[in-house]
């Protein structure tokens, strides 16, 4: 794996009305960065941080978890596509690979992945970690760093 990028962004965040702001930062921060590796424990706001970030990429599907299907589909008024990962119900990497995962991550479009960690073999090279971290019942800090 390639070495990350020395200038990180780290961004508080205080309540979910400061995460448009943070989406709209970290998709300039992104720039051509198409898999995100959304990171942080059970409750930290993965799923909710992918939510704001869509919003301002203007999908117009709603976004959810998809800790049952595994992957999300969504599109936004041009309709360019968005894949949404939850692999925290995986047994192994092979049930990844049976949904074609490589399809997805190399298919140019935009994959959000929550639980990257239990695929760690089947990720591209390059790709942006954000990690989000607990600070209290609020407020999240959040750090991104690009790989690759």
């Amino acid at each position: 794996m390639a070495e990350a990028e020395l200038t990180p962004l780290s961004l508080e965040v205080d309540g979910l009305e400061e995460l448009e702001n943070a989406a709209r930062t970290l998709i300039n921060f992104a720039k051509d960065y198409k898999i995100w590796i959304m990171d942080g424990e059970m409750g930290a706001g993965k799923t909710t941080f992918v939510k704001a970030i869509c919003k301002e990429f203007g999908v117009i599907d709603v976004v959810n978890s998809p800790t049952f299907s595994i992957v999300n589909e969504y599109q936004n008024q041009n309709e360019e596509v968005y894949y949404h990962f939850d692999f925290y119900r995986i047994k192994n990497e092979e049930e990844a690979m049976d949904i074609g995962v490589d399809e997805y991550f190399y298919s140019g479009n935009y994959c959000f992945i929550e639980w990257a960690s239990l695929i760690p073999l089947l990720l591209p090279d390059s790709y942006l970690k954000v990690d989000i971290q607990i600070l209290d019942q609020d407020r999240r800090l959040i750090n991104c760093t690009k790989h690759g």
